[in-house]
């Protein structure tokens, strides 16, 4: 197996030791790495909820796009919530990102994201198929 590492300036870069994509041999199995709220430019944190899971799409989509991909490529997708409350709130903007049929998908409320995030998501993806 080989793997082909995603890296795009129009997503946050990475702040540890990942890539922001993994594409496997074959070309047909990306893994997208968690991204959370950071704007791609200025590396800060957007402010809000709302904000924060509009720049998340908005990242997954940067990353699945130059990986050969789009965000309707996704099969899996992980949300991650500071505040299950939001749940609602991630299902209408979701809504607005992906056309049906939708990804296999997981939600699960945790204690605390990096930088302070309240939102992260990670995803894998299939292209060519």
């Amino acid at each position: 197996m080989s793997k082909e590492v995603i890296q795009t300036p129009q997503a946050p870069e990475a702040i540890g030791t990942y890539s922001q994509a993994v594409k496997i041999s074959g070309g047909t199995t990306v893994y997208l790495s968690g991204q959370i709220g950071l704007d791609a430019a200025t590396m800060q944190m957007v402010n809000g909820i709302e904000a924060q899971i509009q720049q998340v799409f908005l990242n997954l989509k940067a990353v699945a796009s130059a990986s050969g991909g789009s965000l309707n490529d996704i099969v899996k997708l992980n949300i991650f919530l500071t505040d299950l409350e939001h749940f609602s709130m991630v299902n209408e903007i979701m809504a607005t990102y992906f056309d049906q049929p939708y990804p296999a998908r997981a939600a699960i409320g945790v204690k605390a994201l990096p930088r302070g995030a309240l939102v992260e998501m990670d995803a894998v993806m299939v292209i060519g198929a």
